[in-house]
């Protein structure tokens, strides 16, 4: 007889672990399966090791260029790139035994192995010896994630074509490097194997590096990431990739006719696909469109029983959304009052590069493809007093507010440590706050945060520092 919960959810991401501790929280008998390490990709292989490896990349940043702070470090100063490696696989490691941790906590059953659903409420998991069990619950959730795109005609040799997890677990680090793909995931290891040495080479597709930013963010990373000395091609596709040598022969189709490069590692950096393959949805008939699971508000799939959170489905495919989503399909399972669906329009979404970038809501062209009329300002971070004192001065704040009612439309932001200011806008945007009322609010001085008041004065026409 298959063994009976409440709820099992299939994946143990930042989705998948969140679904299962709030459940347990609201008194459901739970369980997880997991055919790796409890955290998912953004533990071991995304979020968390990622950030590991850039805080190695600044910190040798600050060690070349200590002396522009006074301080003088004698000898030469290396990156021991075995040793940023081994650094960030054990705060992953630390991470993920956290999840353990909280799993036994909340008297979660960890089951580990591939997970199948199947008709009849039950999953079917097969261990990593082959051996299969069935197990049973009122209700599934599929929380199975994502992993990078393979583009056809840069197929991933996990050698010298690689993708992310591979540039996390590098034994050396490669002289030259392309990479394909400027978003989140490519500009950030751009910046990491740039800062320690790779000569680093960007291709993007489309016309603009970070292209789901405002561009105004895209045009000053791009001119912050030439002055580090990594090239960048926009308008540009590779169309094929040479592995026959000792290196890589890159084939790139630009603007300007087609490009050559020889480097030792390409990166390819192209995005996400959801992880959906044989997971049993055919066979249930679970609705799948452009290879997302569909599902309501609420995250139910056409199948009575069985739900969708996270990468798997269409919403964006970060870590803090599979946890909100999670919250939200549990909380509606258990029969939580007013369950609020989520609003995707007001998600934050953090770059960790140098410069850090952060936006949420509107860029400029959506709010006036959308009919508003505008009141815009930005504030550079060289003329804050905080951002100078720290040595970081490049970048600056925008925002956007609707002229009519002052409603906060949108906030885009690139500079040092800007990722921790974002959740003001997301908050502020939340509460229905006016451009008025943040003009009201004091913001500590001096502190990067108050460039969001500065931007705010200079979009009402009344700013005090510019």
């Amino acid at each position: 007889m298959a063994s009976q919960y409440d709820v099992i959810v299939v994946g143990s991401g930042p989705g998948g672990y969140v679904a299962a501790i709030r459940a347990s929280q609201l008194g459901l008998k739970t369980a997880v399966i997991e055919r790796e390490s409890l955290g998912g990709i953004c533990l071991n292989w995304g979020c968390i090791p990622t950030k590991a490896l850039l805080k190695s990349a600044q910190v040798f940043e600050y060690i070349k260029h200590s002396a522009d702070y006074g301080i003088t470090v004698s000898g030469e100063s290396k990156a021991d790139f075995p040793g940023v490696i081994k650094r960030s696989r054990g705060v992953a490691d630390s991470m993920s035994k956290g999840v353990q941790f909280l799993m036994k906590k909340n008297k979660i059953d960890v089951i580990n192995g591939f997970g199948k659903v199947k008709a009849g409420k039950k999953v079917e998991v097969t261990a990593a010896d082959g051996n299969v069990t069935e197990y049973e619950a009122k209700h599934i959730i599929i929380a199975t994630g994502g992993r990078a795109r393979a583009l056809p005609s840069v197929p991933i040799d996990g050698t010298k074509v690689i993708e992310y997890r591979k540039a996390m677990s590098l034994e050396k680090r490669p002289d030259t490097m392309l990479v394909i793909g400027s978003g989140a995931i490519g500009v950030e290891f751009a910046y990491v194997y740039s800062s320690m040495g790779t000569k680093v080479t960007i291709i993007e597709f489309l016309p603009n590096v970070v292209p789901v930013e405002d561009e105004d963010i895209s045009k000053e990373l791009a001119k912050q990431y030439k002055k580090l000395g990594i090239d960048i091609y926009t308008k540009s596709e590779v169309t094929k990739v040479d592995t026959s040598g000792s290196g890589c022969k890159v084939f790139v189709k630009t603007p300007d006719g087609e490009k050559t490069f020889d480097v030792d590692i390409v990166l390819s950096a192209a995005g996400v696909v959801a992880n959906i393959e044989n997971i049993g949805l055919e066979e249930l008939g679970i609705a799948v469109d452009r290879g997302k699971i569909v599902t309501d508000d609420y995250y139910r799939t056409n199948v009575e029983g069985y739900y969708a959170i996270g990468d798997v489905t269409k919403g964006q495919a970060l870590a803090h959304v599979a946890s909100a989503e999670a919250i939200i399909c549990v909380e509606k399972i258990a029969g939580v009052a007013h369950v609020e669906p989520l609003n995707y329009n007001n998600i934050p979404g953090c770059t960790y590069c140098t410069p850090e970038i952060a936006s949420v809501g509107y860029t400029e062209k959506a709010a006036r493809e959308a009919g508003y009329e505008l009141k815009v300002g930005k504030f550079p971070f060289s003329a804050s007093g905080k951002a100078k004192a720290a040595g970081t001065p490049e970048g600056f704040v925008k925002v956007i507010f609707d002229a009519k009612y002052g409603e906060f439309l949108g906030a885009h932001f690139i500079g040092n440590n800007v990722t921790e200011m974002i959740a003001e806008v997301v908050t502020a945007r939340r509460l229905e706050t006016t451009g008025e009322e943040i003009l009201k609010a004091v913001h500590p001085h001096p502190t990067m945060s108050e460039a969001i008041k500065d931007a705010t004065e200079a979009a009402y026409g009344e700013a005090i520092h510019l």
